[in-house]
């Protein structure tokens, strides 16, 4: 009989019980057995005497004992062979894996974009050919997809400029810290249907401003990392994961997920302030804005250019980064779209426009956005030009940009483009491009501006 560790202890107890006398009486001990030659485990050996009352019939003496458990040496043969196998093939994989991940790095290295430039002669050169209207210096946004609260913040910058006469650098991130948690909220709402992404709208700045307020940059600029860099890589990456998990195994507690979001985002970028110190005063991010900044966030407005909706209505702009389903854009004729900027900037307001900056006319070099004559001529820009690469997704919604300043030469608009981006640092004027006319008329496609920069359009629409 062989028995397990607990019967025999069981076994033992019982023993005692019924011949009176303690288990250790019946038990002894013998060296392990094993093959002559080969090293052996100690085998603990336990002999069960008959106990004085159990039937005289049955077997005495029988040894139980743990003892090395056996390998057939043909058995383990093949399975070491097989281990030998798989230990080869990991390490083939594993070169193979590495040398898959020098080619693409040396491709990525090696990569080629397609670019157009104009000669120098036919483009600015200097900021001092343009007409500037105020505005603080550039900030790169890094390794981040928040050009739209860079930009936005931008404009409300310049129109704190315009409307106090201070210069106040804003916190960006602020804003950025608000409207994730907006979009994860919305996300759980909608039960997964609803985009969580990097990316938003410039007038999201006034939608969060209002909701949230707004803290000097000094205050709060939402880098935790000792180089002072931008990086939300992985921050997005877990928050998504988080999302994602949350929707997979439908665990929608909403409180919990965001509770979960915040304590990532305060890891990530720092908890943002409830009150702090400016100049000598306590604030709250609200009364920060009213009292010190004066802007009212719903004084602005958005614009856009499109076939898809009925022109002098408001409508949506449809494209994920409107991930709240905006309905308040105004959408008007191309022509008069394009009149917005030149007029406001005449009358000294700058604006936010955003649209596609994926093409080959976009020389960041030589700080240069135009549409070469490959693409289509100048002349020929028109609202089913326009529209024709909406429809086929030649032209996107990539990037947010503020606009600071207008020029003429050579017979176009020029305009001065305010960049938080990192290929507006290649060239000579860093955070700043010179954009040709055309490539707004083709391929911006929003605007963001104060009300009072367009008050003979609103009224157009009733």
């Amino acid at each position: 009989m062989i028995l397990s560790p607990k019967t025999i202890v069981a076994f033992l107890a019982a023993a005692s019980l019924f011949a009176g006398c303690t288990p250790q009486e019946h038990v002894t001990c013998a060296e392990p057995a094993g093959d002559a030659g080969a090293p052996q485990e100690e085998a603990r050996k336990v002999v069960i005497e008959a106990p004085a009352m159990a039937d005289t019939t049955q077997d005495t003496g029988v040894e139980t004992r743990y003892e090395p458990k056996f390998r057939d040496p043909l058995l383990e043969k093949i399975r070491k062979r097989e281990d030998d196998r798989k230990a080869a093939l990991a390490k083939e994989t594993s070169a193979n894996q590495e040398r898959q991940e020098t080619e693409k790095e040396a491709k990525k290295k090696n990569a080629l974009s397609f670019v157009s430039s104009l000669p120098d002669d036919q483009r600015p050169s200097a900021l001092d050919q343009f007409k500037i209207l105020p505005h603080l210096p550039p900030v790169p946004q890094h390794y981040t997809g928040t050009c739209w609260s860079f930009a936005g913040t931008s404009l409300l910058e310049s129109e704190v400029i315009r409307i106090t006469g201070k210069e106040i650098k804003l916190s960006e991130i602020h804003t950025v810290y608000h409207e994730y948690l907006a979009k994860a909220a919305r996300y759980l709402t909608e039960r997964g249907e609803s985009a969580f992404g990097e990316g938003s709208q410039t007038n999201a700045v006034t939608r969060m401003w209002k909701e949230h307020g707004v803290c000097p940059g000094v205050v709060y600029d939402g880098v935790v990392n000792e180089d002072g860099l931008h990086d939300h890589i992985r921050m997005f990456r877990e928050m998504k994961d988080i999302l994602h998990h949350a929707r997979d195994k439908a665990l929608w507690d909403d409180a919990t997920v965001l509770d979960m979001l915040r304590v990532m985002l305060d890891r990530n970028l720092g908890a943002p302030p409830v009150e702090f110190e400016f100049d000598d005063a306590k604030y709250t991010p609200a009364n920060f804005l009213t009292s010190v900044l004066k802007v009212n966030p719903d004084d602005y407005v958005s614009i856009m250019s499109t076939l898809r909706e009925p022109f002098w209505k408001q409508g949506e702009y449809e494209v994920q980064d409107n991930w709240w389903h905006s309905k308040e854009y105004y959408n008007v004729p191309l022509d008069d779209f394009y009149n917005v900027i030149k007029t406001a900037l005449n009358k000294g307001y700058t604006l936010t426009i955003g649209g596609d900056v994926s093409e080959p006319g976009k020389d960041g070099v030589n700080d240069v956005l135009f549409v070469p004559p490959y693409d289509i001529p100048s002349k020929n820009i028109d609202q089913l030009a326009r529209e024709y690469r909406i429809v086929n997704k030649s032209t996107g919604d990539d990037h947010g940009i503020h606009l600071v300043g207008h020029a003429e030469l050579g017979g176009h608009d020029w305009f001065l483009i305010k960049d938080s981006g990192r290929s507006s640092r290649r060239g000579a004027h860093k955070g700043y491009y010179f954009m040709r006319g055309d490539y707004v008329r083709l391929k911006m496609l929003t605007i963001s501006v104060h009300k009072d920069a367009v008050p003979d359009l609103i009224a157009k629409f009733g």
